[in-house]
């Protein structure tokens, strides 16, 4: 499985993002996806997920903000992140489970800043 993340960048607050996560390799095995980030000096955490079946779930300082989506189609997971605050500044990585394994694409820089 691979993941190629994008749409990153420098964004106001209360701006809006939306990042792509295009997926290829052996999809038929992934049970979820989703989205972390990791702000300097900070771990690693859980934004958003979405399982094979199509539960969501969200990090509750991103609940009503943040919706993750999936295009099946063109085999891609999205992140759109609405009113976007100073605390949301992160990379944020693409992250695909089998029961196997995980695997993770490269981080995209999200910037939060006036």
């Amino acid at each position: 499985v691979q993941l190629q993340a994008s749409g990153g960048g420098l964004v106001q607050p209360g701006g809006s993002l939306r990042l792509a996560c295009a997926v290829s390799g052996e999809i038929f095995s992934i049970s979820n996806m989703g989205w972390y980030r990791q702000a300097p000096g900070k771990q690693r955490e859980l934004v958003a997920a979405i399982t094979r079946g199509g539960v969501i779930s969200y990090e509750d300082a991103v609940k009503g903000r943040f919706t993750i989506s999936r295009d099946n189609a063109k085999n891609t997971v999205y992140l759109q992140m609405n009113s976007l605050k100073a605390e949301d500044t992160a990379v944020y990585y693409c992250n695909a489970r089998t029961y196997v394994s995980t695997y993770w694409g490269q981080g995209t820089l999200v910037t939060v800043s006036s």
